[in-house]
């Protein structure tokens, strides 16, 4: 009968625990190997639910008799690492009455949020999550007309992109926002508002030569004096 195979012996880990941090991230550390670490290092781990307030504790028995506690809030039913968060979700309900979830996808993009494991939005991804929280779409179907997009409004003044965005940025042309960072909202009426209407003659008025004070590149020169 053949005898069982001993289990090899843990290294001996000892000198690295006199600088743990140094042996963890030393480059070429695989991670078998940080997992026989903290195998030599650690007894037991002991969880407990503090119901009051809804946090996992963590004690750590190391080894020499030592012990940590570590606390951890405990995961409400069905969240993940995939959830989305409350931040988007707000974002999603303060826009989803006004922009599509392209526009959507767009400004939680440019807020910097992102969706479970780092990924970014699209308009798809924002169509699901309305779908499971029962967040009902925009209906372009049902937009009256009051409210204009930058590019709306461009073609409705018959001028650039740009030209909206410095009315704006000028304060000449109210615009709003949902939140920080999604689209410009511009209501109709404002577009021919007195300030925009003067804005726009100074912006395409022709040059002027005899501005007051101002020296002639070129002197006239009268017939007489020519000859």
């Amino acid at each position: 009968m053949t005898a069982p195979k001993a289990q090899a012996p843990l290294p001996d880990f000892t000198k690295l625990a006199e600088d743990l941090h140094a042996a963890w991230n030393a480059p070429g550390v695989a991670m078998r190997t940080r997992q026989q670490l903290v195998r030599a290092l650690i007894v037991d781990i002991v969880a407990d639910v503090d119901e009051a307030t809804r946090e996992i504790i963590l004690t750590i028995h190391w080894q020499g008799g030592q012990h940590s506690r570590l606390r951890i809030r405990r995961p409400r039913t069905g969240e993940h690492g995939c959830s989305t968060s409350d931040e988007a979700l707000a974002v999603i309900r303060s826009m989803v009455t006004r922009w599509s979830d392209q526009d959507i996808a767009a400004s939680l993009n440019r807020m910097g949020i992102r969706i479970g494991q780092g990924k970014t939005w699209t308009a798809h991804r924002v169509s699901s999550v309305r779908h499971v929280r029962d967040i009902h779409a925009y209906k372009s179907a049902d937009k009256d007309g009051d409210w204009l997009t930058m590019s709306e409004a461009a073609k409705e003044l018959g001028v650039t992109h740009y030209m909206i965005r410095r009315l704006i940025n000028d304060r000449i042309l109210p615009a709003e926002q949902v939140v920080p960072d999604a689209p410009w909202q511009i209501r109709a009426i404002d577009l021919h508002s007195e300030a925009v209407t003067a804005a726009l003659a100074r912006k395409y008025r022709p040059c002027r030569n005899d501005v007051e004070g101002q020296i002639p590149m070129f002197i006239e020169v009268s017939e007489g004096n020519a000859q």
